[in-house]
């Protein structure tokens, strides 16, 4: 990070549910949002989450479907375990399908295709899409290990110590990183 050149970073992408007993085959995402927030709530958020997309050059969209989404945790996992990057790659992938794009990441075709496009091996993904216990206990340790007080996405923690709750501004990073290295 430019900010700070003394300081070593890495993120760690950690599984967490907001809805574990989503529908395998998905439900419309808007009509979920409106049920979960309510219409007006929806309308607020709408806008403003339009706009910081647009400031990355990103599309948003709340269409298509969303559900269960086990299973491209679980092919995140494995991700991982072909190093940071792949894991990252991947992860970027995933939230431009869901975010900008419409697809639903708990469809197996989906899931493949983002894989294929990151560059893991497709024979491999395969596998894990066709498997529902390959690294379903990983992933499920993983939640017990990180889900802890955890109630919404995005969640950071930092260094271990630091837990924020949504989407955070630039600065906040900036003054987080900027107190950790003080100490």
């Amino acid at each position: 990070m430019k900010k700070f050149p003394q300081a070593e970073f890495e993120v760690n992408w950690r599984p967490f549910e907001l809805n574990p007993a989503a529908p395998k085959e998905g439900t419309n995402k808007m009509k979920m949002y409106n049920e979960k927030f309510g219409e007006e709530r929806i309308k607020m958020m709408l806008p403003r989450l339009t706009e910081t997309f647009s400031k990355l050059g990103i599309t948003y969209s709340m269409g298509g479907d969303t559900g269960n989404t086990f299973d491209s945790h679980r092919l995140i996992y494995y991700a991982g375990t072909k190093g940071k990057a792949q894991q990252d790659a991947l992860v970027e992938e995933l939230f431009l399908n869901y975010f900008s794009e419409e697809k639903y990441i708990g469809d197996p075709s989906i899931l493949l295709a983002a894989a294929d496009k990151v560059g893991l091996d497709k024979s491999e993904v395969q596998n894990i899409i066709s498997d529902p216990a390959m690294f379903r206990k990983e992933v499920e340790d993983e939640k017990k290990s990180f889900g802890r007080g955890v109630r919404g996405v995005p969640f950071f923690i930092v260094n271990g110590e630091e837990g924020l709750s949504g989407a955070q501004p630039p600065e906040t990073f900036v003054e987080i990183f900027g107190e950790m290295l003080k100490a």
